[in-house]
């Protein structure tokens, strides 16, 4: 009468609903983590991920422990843990979350319900967000997910059922990852951090979070950093909505306080909005989200121009000093994210796909479901967004006018006074001996000239390529709503911009 609680994105006791489950039934409990050789072997996925992950394991395993039970690491598939595990202790039920994941999770998930039903057992899933399962349309999500939102959240049970005794030892083994890159600054896994973070970012942190969350400099503090431990469930998102709200009620909290707590949650929102797209299409993974805008471009794109771009070399100084400091730390706030997508897809003419797995190695908070639809809505492929070409040059002045980002990253540049540091390439030769900024590369190309020959290159592609019935299918099933009552969204005719325009926000707007 054994029940395995499967833990895979959702590394946590607080708000769990399986392990809740699982609890409540006073049975022996298996809590199961399965190191997956395969999914390791990914394009997306790296060791920046791993060593997050493994963080939160060992924490996880010493919170089970101190309730009387243990965390089981398996190393291979999933259904082949399960074999064993029934082999050894005859399992009954198999809990978990819904995984919003790529291609390669689908499979597994599905290949996990084939296996528990040739073999009698019962496999029950919870929603680990507000993403609905099986939707048929967009027009009563957002009564979803507020309802999921505000449901109670389950606390951390006080002690948990023992494993049976015929459960071997579990030895860690590390997984062999594809993609290695040192990240000496990557943010530290486990619920510990995820609950300090979001403790110092609802006490003080929080104040002017809609507008110090640009800048590259202020970001850092003023985001809540929480992400990652939203990406791997050391947090509850239901409990991060919930407490942001007590802490910004407005009986208790001044009106400042209140703006940014309440631009925060919107975050929440939207956060889930784009999972539930990858959950609704699963295949923009791997195509675009306007199957017409797939044609676009039919080649990855010059390999050169991609190699600098991914070592910060372009020769734009805040697109490299963003690029460098992602590689370094594993995180950069929404606006660079845009801008250094953009630049790649724009000016660089750069299929979306490379640079999408790239950037998917190197955020240690990567969510396959916010991650794929995002940068394909930077790259303009969504065929319902109005087409964000951003300026490096421009956003460099607005964002790090006194270039302390720039000097932080770009040692090359360090000399260089504030009105110069955004244009390096317009030294002369005996400025840049005076700075010492001659190893800093040129640019690749003139961005200015390089973004109206895409703008063009896109518009006369919309005019002669797009199809009404393509658009009206992206609106209908990924336009946002805000109520059930709300019409349905109007699709694109020709070149113009539908009501619903103002709705496809964006993760990156501020």
């Amino acid at each position: 009468m054994t029940t395995v609680v499967w833990f895979k994105r959702d590394l946590r006791l607080d708000d769990h609903g399986p392990l809740s489950a699982a609890t409540a039934l006073a049975q022996p409990v298996i809590a199961l983590y399965v190191v997956e050789p395969g999914y390791w072997q990914l394009e997306d996925t790296s060791e920046r991920h791993w060593r997050f992950i493994a963080e939160s394991l060992r924490e996880l395993d010493h919170q089970l422990r101190q309730r009387g039970n243990r965390l089981y690491l398996h190393y291979g598939s999933v259904p082949g843990a399960l074999a064993d595990l029934h082999r050894r202790c005859g399992i009954q039920r198999l809990f978990c979350h819904q995984e919003t994941g790529g291609r390669w999770t689908f499979e597994r998930d599905i290949a996990v319900a084939g296996w528990c039903q040739s073999h009698g057992v019962a496999l029950s899933e919870w929603h680990q967000f507000g993403v609905v399962r099986r939707l048929a349309n967009r027009d009563d999500w957002d009564h979803h997910w507020r309802q999921r939102m505000m449901a109670d959240c389950l606390p951390p049970p006080p002690s948990l059922p023992a494993p049976p005794s015929t459960l071997p030892a579990s030895p860690w083994r590390e997984p062999a990852c594809r993609w290695h890159a040192p990240c000496p600054e990557r943010q530290p896994g486990g619920s510990h951090h995820g609950q300090r973070l979001l403790d110092s970012f609802l006490s003080q942190r929080c104040l002017g979070y809609q507008y110090r969350i640009s800048s590259p400099n202020t970001a850092v503090s003023s985001c809540s950093r929480l992400s990652p431990h939203l990406a791997y469930g050391t947090v509850s998102l239901r409990r991060l909505y919930q407490q942001s709200k007590q802490a910004g009620d407005a009986r208790v909290a001044l009106p400042r306080k209140q703006r940014s707590l309440t631009r925060f949650r919107s975050r929440l929102h939207w956060h889930c909005h784009f999972i539930q797209k990858l959950e609704d299409e699963p295949e923009l993974e791997f195509r675009a989200v306007h199957r017409d805008l797939e044609h676009l471009k039919s080649a990855p794109g010059d390999p050169e121009r991609l190699q600098r771009w991914q070592q910060g070399m372009t020769g734009w100084p805040l697109v490299d000093a963003t690029m460098r400091a992602l590689a370094h730390t594993g995180w950069i706030n929404f606006r660079l994210r845009a801008m250094v997508m953009a630049v790649a897809s724009y000016q660089l003419w750069l299929h979306w796909r490379q640079p999408a797995l790239h950037l998917a190695r190197l955020f240690t908070d990567f969510e396959p479901g916010i991650h794929y639809p995002q940068v394909q809505m930077q790259g303009g492929l969504t065929g319902i967004n109005a087409l964000r070409i951003y300026d490096p040059v421009r956003q460099s002045q607005q964002l790090d006018p006194h270039g302390q980002f720039l000097r932080q990253w770009l040692p090359e540049l360090s000399g260089l006074p504030d009105d110069l540091i955004h244009t390096p390439w317009l030294l002369s030769h005996r400025q840049q001996q005076r700075y010492g900024s001659q190893a800093y590369p040129k640019p690749i190309c003139d961005h200015q000239l390089a973004a109206r020959q895409a703008r063009q290159a896109i518009g006369q592609f919309r005019q002669q390529r797009l199809t009404n019935d393509e658009t009206r299918r992206v609106l209908n099933r990924h336009g946002s709503r805000k109520g059930p009552k709300q019409s349905r969204p109007r699709p694109l005719i020709k070149d113009r911009q539908p009501p619903a325009m103002a709705q496809q926000l964006s993760l990156f707007d501020d």
